[in-house]
C-alpha cells in the first residue's frame, strides 16, 4: 500500500478552499493511514489534531438508521409497519397536489407513511425547518423543541407526494429518531448512547458536549467567493432546539471516535472488541438498494450516479455509470461540513474523511478521494 497520491490530494485541498482536512483509512480492523492538513482556527493558525470535534451532519443518519434497526432486529417493529401505530398524529395525512392551472389542492392520503419510508427517503417530506408548524414548535416550547414533539409538529404539515411513490431528501431521519424514542422509551441521544456509542468505547460522540469537549469544537467555516476566502460560521442550523436531538444532522464527533462506528459495520455489525450492534443480515439489508424504477429520476445528484440508495446509505450498484474504483457493495453517507463515510465490508475497508466547511465541495472531493483510496490499496 502506498498512500503518497491520498496524501499529496489532501495537501491540495487544504492549500485551495478548505481549511483542514484529515483522512484515516482502516483495513482488516488495522489503521493503515491517517494524514491531517491545515488549520482548525484559520484566525490563529492553530494545526488541526486528532482530538477537535466537529459536527457530523448528515453522517448521523447512519447512527439513527443503524439504531432503528436494532428495534427492528428486536421485533419491536417492522419496516412495513405504518408508523402511525407508534406516532398516532401520522394517521390521516395529506397531501398537496398541484393543479394544472399551477395552484395547488390538499387532499387525503392514500397510503399511510411506513416505517420503511423513513429509512429510504420516500415518507413525502420535504426539508423546510421554516414551516409554519416546525416555528409554531419552536415558539411554544420556548426554544426546546423536544425531538418527539417536533416529529408532532411535523405531521401537521403537508406531504410533497403519496408515500413510498417518489424519493425526496428530507426530515425522514429526524422522525425514526422519534420513532425510537416512541417505541424504546428513552430519550434518542440515550439510546444511541447505551446501546450504540457507550459499547464500543465512542466518548467524544453525541448531541451535547461537555465544558470540556466544547473547548475542542473545531470553528467551522463558510466559503466566501467574493472575497476568495472562508469566513467564520459556527453553530449547527439543523438544530432546532436545545432538547431536539436531530437523527438526520444533530451529532457532533471525532474522527478517532466515528471511525469505530464505521468500522464496526464494516465488519457485518460486530466490532473488533466483539461488541455487536447489528446482525450481518441488517447490515446487508441496509446496503441494499431500496428504489424503485421511478424513484431513480428523483435520487440524481450527479456525484452519485451509479449508486442506489438503502436505508440511509448510498449504495454502489453499477461501475459503470459512477466510474468509481470502489466495489459493488460499497457503502456510506456524507455531511453538510463535508464529511465522508466509505464502508466496505468486501473489501474490508473503511475510510472516515473529515472537514468542517459548510458549501463543502462535496462533488470535487469525494469522489477524487474515494478513487485515490481504492487506487492506493
Amino acid at each position: 500500500m502506498e498512500f503518497k497520491p491520498l496524501t499529496q490530494f489532501i495537501d491540495s485541498i487544504t492549500s485551495w478552499r478548505i481549511p483542514w482536512a484529515e483522512v484515516l483509512v482502516m483495513y482488516r480492523n488495522e489503521t493503515v493511514f491517517r494524514y491531517r492538513q491545515g488549520y482548525a482556527n484559520l484566525e490563529d493558525k492553530m494545526p488541526i489534531d486528532d482530538r477537535k470535534i466537529f459536527n457530523l451532519y448528515s453522517l448521523t443518519k447512519i447512527m439513527t438508521c443503524t439504531a432503528a434497526l436494532q428495534l427492528v432486529e428486536k421485533g419491536a417493529m417492522l419496516l412495513n409497519d405504518p408508523i402511525s401505530t407508534y406516532l398516532p398524529e401520522y394517521a390521516e395525512m395529506t397531501v398537496r397536489r398541484i393543479l394544472p392551472d399551477g395552484g395547488f389542492a390538499l387532499e387525503k392520503a392514500e397510503r399511510p407513511i411506513t416505517v420503511r419510508d423513513l429509512f429510504t427517503m420516500t415518507a413525502g417530506f420535504s426539508y423546510d425547518l421554516g414551516a409554519p408548524s416546525i416555528q409554531e414548535v419552536v415558539e411554544r416550547t420556548n426554544g426546546r423543541v423536544p425531538t418527539r414533539e417536533f416529529a408532532a409538529a411535523l405531521a401537521k404539515e403537508p406531504l410533497l407526494f403519496e408515500p413510498g411513490t417518489q424519493w425526496n431528501y428530507s426530515l425522514c431521519h429526524d422522525i425514526l429518531a422519534a420513532l425510537v424514542e416512541e417505541v424504546d422509551g428513552r430519550r434518542f441521544g440515550s439510546y444511541i448512547r447505551d446501546e450504540i456509542t457507550g459499547p464500543l468505547g465512542m466518548n467524544d460522540t453525541g448531541f451535547d458536549l461537555t465544558e470540556e469537549q466544547r473547548n475542542r469544537l473545531a470553528p467551522q467555516y463558510e466559503f466566501n467567493d467574493g472575497l476568495d476566502k472562508p469566513l467564520r460560521k459556527d453553530g449547527n442550523g439543523y438544530r432546532l432546539g436545545t432538547e431536539f436531538e436531530s437523527g438526520g444532522a444533530g451529532l457532533l464527533s471525532t474522527v478517532s471516535d466515528y471511525v469505530l462506528f464505521l468500522n464496526t459495520l464494516t465488519h457485518w455489525g460486530t466490532s473488533p472488541d466483539g461488541v455487536r450492534i447489528l446482525s450481518p443480515s441488517s447490515v446487508n439489508l441496509m446496503r441494499t438498494d431500496h428504489l424503485t424504477e421511478p424513484m431513480r429520476g428523483d435520487f440524481n445528484w450527479e456525484h452519485l450516479a451509479g449508486y442506489g440508495y438503502g436505508l440511509g446509505v448510498r449504495t454502489h450498484i453499477s461501475k459503470a455509470a459512477s466510474g468509481s474504483l470502489s466495489p459493488l457493495g460499497e457503502f456510506g453517507w456524507s455531511g453538510a461540513a463535508g464529511c465522508l463515510a466509505i464502508i466496505d465490508p468486501e473489501s474490508e475497508l473503511t475510510v472516515m474523511y473529515a472537514q468542517h466547511l459548510l458549501n463543502n465541495q462535496e462533488p470535487f472531493v469525494h469522489r477524487r478521494l474515494k478513487n485515490i483510496v481504492y487506487a492506493c490499496l
